[in-house]
């Protein structure tokens, strides 16, 4: 496969388009566009850049058919689910054009003996940020929405099989009025990315991704100084304690991790199920998973899953389902690719998985459904928090205060009770351990690249 930017479509495997690197110099042309834009868009009146983003926010609304189809066609995604993040996308720049004075109003912290202490909330500088493939419109326009409500401009290395998109969604920020300069697509390489992050115009650095690429940048951030929010991987735990409906809590739960094709940092990536109801949910489960057939991301009909985004994310699902095969896990259905054109993975149940396998500890990025058995409460909680990621979780009963009780004991940074990744423009994202630090979206989202700035203020004597 082709290292370089392009356009190739998961469904055929067809390389449609590829774009070059930039160049070193291309790179320094971008450093100096973005910190000489930051003087100007930092300056603009609050309100101002307000006025572009509710702009760019109609453009992603009227345009949302163009930007999904874009998304469908290089990296997979059904074009219903592809629809609803554009306009997902719609709301969040809509949140900060209208809430961003608000959230980022002057606070007094005292008024005692003619002395006044106020904190300020300032633009930083230049920002870059590194987003992944699987939400390629989503991913990018929570980190750069409120960074460019603040006044911080942005420089935007998207995933190299994003590239269509990537030029989309800059070519919509142009159109919307965000001045020229403020926020810049780069088709970078890595080794330019550390370039990025060394030269003293950039004041921060967001990355979505892998452990590794995360490693990779703190550490960098860390050499230079540089403010870091990370949002890396996820396998998060959906326990089912009890329920009125064993079938149907079945079927939300296939339905729900097969979002995406599965490749959703924050998906329910192991089931935890109660050992009374566990028979018959894994049954349920496993007979709905097997009738499923592949399909066209692009015309994609009910009963029918969508590829992966690249061949190597195949591959490498498929041996870690083999891994844990040969581990002693049990694979329910599923378990194999089709004789099909493109990155086709059969939705697959894995159960009975050991502890010595690397599905027990690694992230499964795709169609692969891991269901545990336990006994009680406190085993499914040890082995929910038993995980070295903690983004997300659920837990599910008929008795709101017993999925409280059990909530309250997950290692996540995000928890939901009765429901699946309840999440929305106005509340924060991020997770804890492996899975990162930092928040995005809410009011946090625009709390991270921020100078908080005290000033006090003495009346004279």
């Amino acid at each position: 496969m082709s290292a370089t930017y392009r356009i190739q479509n998961p469904a055929t495997g067809e390389l449609i388009e590829e774009f070059s690197f930039a160049t070193d110099d291309d790179i320094q042309q971008h450093l100096a566009n973005t910190a000489q834009a930051y003087t100007a868009w930092s300056a603009m009146a609050m309100s101002q850049r307000g006025k572009v983003l509710l702009k760019l926010a109609d453009l992603f609304e009227q345009n949302a058919e163009e930007l999904a189809a874009q998304a469908t066609l290089e990296m997979g995604k059904n074009t219903r689910e592809a629809i609803g993040e554009v306009k997902y996308c719609a709301r969040i720049i809509r949140y900060y054009a209208n809430e961003g004075e608000r959230l980022t109003a002057d606070q007094e912290l005292k008024n005692i003996d003619g002395q006044t202490a106020i904190l300020r909330r300032r633009p930083v500088g230049p920002v870059l940020g590194i987003m992944p493939w699987n939400f390629p419109y989503y991913q990018v326009i929570r980190f750069a929405a409120p960074n460019l409500m603040l006044g911080n401009t942005v420089l935007l290395k998207h995933a190299e099989i994003c590239a269509g998109t990537a030029l989309k969604i800059e070519s919509y920020m142009r159109e919307a009025g965000v001045l020229e300069g403020a926020y810049l697509n780069v088709f970078a390489t890595h080794e330019q990315i550390s370039t990025i992050i060394a030269d003293p115009r950039i004041q921060g650095v967001s990355l979505t991704g892998s452990e590794r690429a995360g490693s990779a940048v703190a550490e960098q951030a860390g050499r230079h100084l540089k403010k870091a929010v990370l949002e890396l991987g996820g396998s998060d735990p959906y326990i089912v304690l009890d329920s009125a409906d064993v079938p149907d809590s079945a079927r939300r739960a296939l339905f729900s991790r097969l979002s995406n094709a599965g490749q959703t940092c924050t998906s329910n990536k192991r089931l935890i199920i109660m050992d009374d109801i566990y028979d018959e949910f894994v049954a349920e489960l496993s007979n709905l998973a097997q009738e499923l057939t592949p399909g066209n991301p692009a015309d994609a009909n009910r009963g029918e899953y969508a590829p992966l985004s690249s061949e190597a994310a195949a591959v490498g699902l498929m041996d870690q389902i083999e891994e844990a095969r040969k581990a002693g896990a049990t694979v329910q259905v599923g378990g194999e690719r089709p004789d099909l054109p493109g990155y086709y993975v059969a939705p697959t149940v894995l159960t009975d998985i050991p502890e010595t396998s690397r599905a027990y500890s690694e992230e499964l990025f795709g169609p692969v459904v891991m269901i545990y058995r336990v006994q009680s409460e406190d085993e499914a909680i040890e082995l929910a928090n038993s995980s070295v990621y903690g983004l997300g979780g659920s837990v599910f009963s008929t008795d709101e205060q017993r999925a409280q009780a059990v909530a309250d004991r997950l290692e996540v940074g995000m928890v939901h009770i009765n429901a699946f990744n309840m999440g929305g423009e106005d509340l924060p994202f991020g997770g804890v351990k492996r899975s990162g630090f930092g928040r995005e979206l809410g009011p946090l989202g625009m709390d991270e690249f921020v100078n908080k700035q005290l000033v006090t203020v003495t009346s004279p004597r």
